[in-house]
């Protein structure tokens, strides 16, 4: 629009130009007055004819333009269109030098033009605006439809480690991108699953097969000691064999109680106890074995805590991990047992000074019959600590083990119940029975 504008005034003046070579200032102005009558009902061009010393000869002008922008013999200025309100348009013009020391302005009232280009900009600024709003919401949509959809599968996987193994990944009816990792991450958990069962299958079927001839064995075994003289070699080789029987027995009826544990088959016991209680019957239960190696055994019970649980398979987990702390202890050394409350949260702190666990080994030590590398010469069977977790996930809990420098420290971590276990609970035991059976 601008160039055609200036191509016109261009127009204009090379054709005024001319009538000034032909006819010379009388037709010139004679030509400007009548083109200044026939604008006057737009007054959108303008023209002025002044003497070098800029006095104006002809035009719809009464002066020069003051406060004129110049480029190129092309000027920018505001033109008067109203006195009353002081309105101002801006104008264009162009600057052409006749020969006689004449001047000669023409132009065009650009206000138009600039309502027009205010209006495209307007109209971009809000098309942009808009665009980004329309971005904005249509990005906030998608990832929050996104955020959910992980969501839903954060909620599943961790169910899934909290031990709800039949929990899958959520499958819509879109098959997106979504639903097949969905559907790739639920085919890998059904292998995953069928391969744990296998697992757990043999090794608990192996452990309640052979339960019962091991039973019989050492029903022999003894009857058979009964027989020989106490002091002959047969029986005390029989003594010996029924001590590796019930060794055998031992390990087998751990792996079953972890099993049921781990099933959610054991939860009649769950009633009211006291944690400051039941850590006093254990200590004073394993008190005379610290004392056999010389052992202090620091006890710090300051909070009283009354919470709900099985307290019998809770006394099995404390033992056993107290046990194992005056096992690998050396002589002389230091066991520490705390009890805390954090929250809504029984913290129950066993420590001592012996070798520790490498960090490495520490999530390792959980597993069945997993035993580290200088604990294979003494007495065990790799299940004590398993048991541990069996029961304290049973109970909603958490088990840690960290650097005592030098030493362990386990750290349990139990919710404090004020009724039976929650449904979710129920389910989680129901989860895993189904998958153990």
């Amino acid at each position: 629009m601008t160039q055609q504008m200036d191509t016109t005034i261009e127009a204009e003046i090379q054709g005024l130009a001319e009538r000034y070579d032909n006819e010379g200032l009388e037709g010139l102005t004679t030509l400007i007055a009548d083109r200044v009558n026939r604008q006057q009902a737009t007054g959108n061009s303008i023209y002025l004819l002044t003497t070098y010393t800029l006095q104006p000869l002809v035009g719809n002008l009464d002066r020069w333009p003051k406060n004129a922008s110049i480029s190129n013999d092309w000027l920018e200025f505001a033109l008067e269109v109203n006195e009353e309100t002081n309105e101002t348009h801006l104008a264009r013009a162009r600057i052409f030098r006749l020969p006689g020391r004449y001047g000669l302005l023409v132009g065009r009232d650009i206000h138009q033009l600039t309502q027009a280009k205010r209006r495209i900009i307007q109209a971009l600024t809000w098309g942009l605006a808009i665009m980004v709003l329309l971005a904005f919401t249509g990005g906030l949509v998608l990832s929050r439809r996104t955020v959910r959809k992980i969501e839903r599968i954060n909620q599943a996987t961790r169910s899934i480690m909290s031990g709800d193994l039949s929990r899958r990944m959520p499958v819509t009816d879109r098959n997106d991108d979504f639903d097949q990792v969905a559907n790739n991450l639920n085919q890998m958990l059904d292998r995953i699953q069928t391969l744990m069962e296998d697992i757990r299958r043999v090794s608990d079927n192996i452990a309640h097969d052979l339960r019962t001839p091991l039973t019989r064995l050492r029903q022999h075994l003894e009857e058979a000691r009964q027989e020989e003289d106490p002091n002959s070699r047969s029986a005390a080789n029989l003594e010996s064999s029924i001590r590796e029987a019930d060794s055998l027995l031992a390990t087998f009826n751990a792996l079953l109680r972890i099993a049921r544990i781990e099933a959610g088959q054991i939860t009649a016991g769950f009633g009211s106890l006291d944690f400051r209680t039941l850590l006093d019957d254990v200590v004073e239960f394993y008190e005379p074995l610290a004392e056999e190696k010389s052992q202090q055994l620091s006890v710090d019970l300051r909070d009283n805590i009354d919470t709900l649980g099985d307290r019998d398979l809770l006394f099995q987990a404390l033992a056993n991990v107290i046990e194992n702390a005056i096992k690998y202890t050396p002589e002389d050394g230091h066991i520490s047992i705390s009890l805390a409350r954090s929250g809504e949260q029984a913290v129950i702190t066993i420590a001592d000074n012996g070798p520790g666990i490498p960090e490495s080994e520490r999530e390792r030590v959980f597993r069945r019959f997993y035993r580290l590398d200088q604990s294979r010469s003494t007495v065990g069977n790799g299940l004590g600590l398993s048991m541990v977790s069996a029961i304290v996930g049973m109970h909603n809990g958490q088990i840690t083990l960290m650097d005592n420098h030098p030493g362990l420290k386990t750290e349990m971590r139990i919710p404090i119940l004020s009724r039976t276990p929650s449904l979710k609970t129920q389910k989680r035991a129901d989860a895993i029975s189904k998958a153990a059976a």
